[in-house]
């Protein structure tokens, strides 16, 4: 069983909204800050949001701040990604990402992240065209 699963990608309109999904196993979920990365089509996977699960604080690159939401549920070790207004560019897989010691959140709102995190998702595609 795959430590992380994405669901939740697709085809959208332009300035509609999705809602992807980050499924946990194998460990525990809440003591780990999750990451959400983009890999757009010939470009280098960027990082988006960042939660700490043992707070809830959450962090975002200033790209999709004000659009992107991140939230999690450690009762089922899930942790979301609402996207709203979605525009082409934000077209790519979708990973997301854990991390358990340190902070490497705050970075996000700086387009920061630790370039090695513990586990990682097989990412789910986005396409956002009309």
């Amino acid at each position: 069983q795959l430590p992380l699963v994405e669901s939740g990608g697709g085809l959208v309109q332009p300035g509609e909204s999705l809602r992807l999904s980050c499924a946990a196993s194998g460990f525990t979920f809440r003591e780990y800050h999750i990451g959400w990365f983009r890999q757009a089509p010939g470009q280098r996977r960027e990082p988006l949001a960042c939660i700490s699960n043992s707070d809830g604080d959450a962090y975002y690159v200033p790209s999709v701040k004000g659009r992107f939401f991140v939230s999690g549920n450690n009762a089922e070790n899930t942790v979301y990604l609402l996207m709203n207004s979605l525009r082409p560019e934000d077209t790519g897989v979708y990973y997301c990402a854990a991390f358990e010691f340190g902070r490497p959140c705050p970075g996000f709102k700086h387009g920061l992240s630790p370039p090695e995190w513990d586990y990682w998702g097989q990412g789910t595609q986005v396409t956002v065209s009309s």
